[in-house]
Order: C-alpha cells, then structure tokens, then sequence
C-alpha cells in the first residue's frame, strides 16, 4: 500500500537574536561554526603598481633603478623598470620582494622569469615589467639604450650634425 503524502510545514523565520550569528552551544556570540577565518576578497590597493614595485626595490636596496615609459614603443606593457642586485642571492631577493609586495597590495603576477638562475629576473605584472640584473649582465644587455628612443633620437641628431 503506498504511503500517505506528508504535509510540508510553514518555514518558521530565525529568532531575533539568533539572525545571522552562528554561534556555539557555549552561548559565545558572533563565533563561527567552524575554526577557519573566513575569506574575504582583496581589494586592489591605492598606491599604482609603479609605486608598489618601487617600494619593494626601496627597501631591499637595489641599486641604479631606472623606470623607462615604453607606452609609444610597445603595446606588450607601459613601463619597465630596470634595477640591480649586488649579487645572484640579492637579485632574487629582490624579485620575491616585487612578487611579495605586489601580491599583497591585490597585483597578481603573470610571470616571473630567471628565478632560479638569479643572474637577471623579470616579473611580468602586466602594464609594469620588471629587470632585476647583475651589474654585469646589465651591462651587456643594455636595455635603457635599447628602449629609450630619446637618447637615439639624440645620438641620429648627433650623427647629422656631422
């Protein structure tokens, strides 16, 4: 013989005090169920993502920082910043820092390169890209001479003028 349908009862509302507090048998208000805090979103930070890299490359003491404006040269970023470390140890430092910072102030990271070599590592953080290089392969490379259309622009008038 098949069962009787049951009737479904009217939802009672929460009681007052209880609304929207989840709180132990212990009688502790406003103390969640569960131990774990809980999460919430981060907010992107104030401060640009300029100012946050140039924060962390402050305070661990990179040396001969250059911010170079690539915004009519590229569409890949805006900005780069070329700095350097004393040694491979003080390059990577450096990088985690940047990441670190960055991370912390709601600036994911799209990649970081070179970490485990230490001897040049660039942090891609989308409109800001960050070099951090050995003295030596600072040298080589040369990136400010590269992407600075100035100082081309300097050196053709230059090349003129003779």
């Amino acid at each position: 013989m098949p069962k009787p349908p049951r009737k479904k009862r009217p939802r009672r509302p929460p009681h007052p005090r209880s609304a929207g507090s989840h709180s132990k048998s212990s009688g502790a208000k406003n103390e969640p169920l569960t131990s774990e805090p809980r999460r919430t979103k981060r907010k992107k930070s104030k401060l640009t993502v300029a100012q946050v890299v140039a924060g962390a490359l402050d305070d661990l003491k990179a040396i001969d920082v250059s911010l170079l404006d690539v915004r009519h040269l590229t569409t890949v970023t805006d900005t780069m910043i070329v700095a350097g470390g004393r040694s491979d140890r003080h390059v990577r430092a450096i990088a985690d820092a940047v990441v670190e910072k960055c991370k912390k102030e709601g600036y994911r990271p799209l990649g970081v390169e070179g970490q485990k070599v230490g001897e040049w590592v660039l942090v891609d953080l989308g409109d800001v890209v960050v070099h951090v290089m050995l003295p030596r392969a600072r040298e080589f490379y040369n990136l400010e001479k590269l992407w600075d259309m100035s100082e081309r622009d300097e050196a053709a008038e230059a090349v003129e003028c003779v």
